[in-house]
This record gives C-alpha cells, structure tokens and sequence, in this order.
C-alpha cells in the first residue's frame, strides 16, 4: 500500500507540473486581431495607478483636511498622513476628478502620474493557484486511501505545503485586484513664502525689467 501510495503521489506531482506546462504553451499559439478585438483587449488590462502632487498654500493645513475630504468624496480611504505629506485612495475610475479636485486646495508645483500594468503577474498567480487547487484535491483523495501512520503524515505533509501556497497565491492576486480598483495619490504640500516689503520691490523691479526686454 505505501508503494501504491508513493506512485500516486508522483502522478500528482507529475501532473500538476504538465498542467502548468500546458498552460503556459497556449500563450504562444498566435491570431491576429481585428480593431474592436484590440480595444476589448486593451481595456481589459490590469493598470495600478500611482500620482504624486506637490502643492503649495497659505495654509498647509487646510491641504491635508481638503485632501481628506477628496478620498471621502471619491469613495476612497486616508492610508498616510504626515506633517508636510498625505496619502490617499481613491476609486481609479474617480482619479482623474479627484486630481483635479485636489489642485484647487493651492497652487500645483508638479504633478506625475505613472501606470503599472499587473497583468501577466495576476495571470501568473491565477494559473499558479488553480494548479495549487488541483494537487490540493488529489492529495485529499490520497489522504482517505493512506493506510498507515507513515503514509497519512507525508500526505497531511504536502496538503500543509499546498494549503499554504494557496493562501499566499490568494493574499497576492487581493492585493493586486485591490490596487487596481484603488489608484495611490500622495500630496505633498508646503506653505506659501510670504515677501516682505523689500521682496514686494524686487519683485516690482524684475516684472518691470522683463516687461521692457520680453514682450510677447
């Protein structure tokens, strides 16, 4: 029975390493698509969105509370809050309007928007999980069939491998989806410099000299 065992246990592993072969061979098999094939294909790609914004006010504090407000507005969450910085989600369908409800709160220094597109990584572990389910459910059937002490524990065994595989595959591709659904702003703000009554003259100066040699 041991034997019968340790041969069943080498088709699973066997068989899940052709599955995951298998799988992997179809993204090579090569069709051309048509126009509306291309765009389905586009918009279905996973994109994590990330913006950075610098913005300067009078009062600083009223920046970090207004870009509070906007995650609230946009269905989204407070993730950091510092004394010269906050960072917010909010809905990626909402980004847009949320940037640019956030850059009335002061005057934009700069702004970037970068995009990460997960989609093979979240296909990658998709695959990886369904294979770790597949060997889950045979060792499972191997476990009923043990029929010493020996052979239980190599099967409980390689189900603890499993089931802990399966829950780090799941624990990553949440992480992904929710990323995605989630687009990642952080504002940093700082307070406007208020001049004096020499900076107010030299700024009068410098407007003055380039009104005389640049002229549009």
């Amino acid at each position: 029975m041991k034997k019968q065992i340790l041969i069943m246990l080498s088709c699973v592993l066997v068989f899940t390493g052709c599955a995951t072969k298998h799988r992997s061979s179809a993204h090579y098999n090569v069709r051309y698509l048509d126009d509306n094939e291309k765009k389905d294909k586009e918009d279905t790609r996973m994109m994590i969105y990330n913006a950075t914004l610098t913005v300067e006010a009078k009062l600083p504090d009223s920046v970090d509370a207004h870009v509070a407000a906007v995650a609230k507005k946009y269905n989204g969450y407070v993730l950091t809050s510092s004394n010269n910085y906050t960072t917010i989600r909010v809905k990626s369908s909402s980004l847009k309007d949320a940037l640019s409800d956030i850059s009335t709160s002061g005057k934009v220094k700069n702004k970037t928007i970068s995009a990460t597109d997960v989609t093979d990584e979240f296909t990658d572990y998709q695959i990886r999980l369904e294979n770790a389910e597949r060997a889950r459910k045979r060792y499972l059937e191997l476990l009923e069939k043990a029929s010493t002490v020996g052979e239980t524990l190599q099967v409980e065994k390689e189900l603890e491998r499993l089931n802990g595989e399966i829950d780090l595959l799941k624990g990553k591709m949440s992480r992904i989806s929710h990323l995605v659904d989630y687009s990642t702003i952080t504002v940093y703000y700082q307070e406007k410099v208020k001049l004096g009554i020499l900076g107010y003259v030299f700024v009068g100066v410098y407007k003055t000299v380039k009104w005389l040699f640049v002229r549009n």
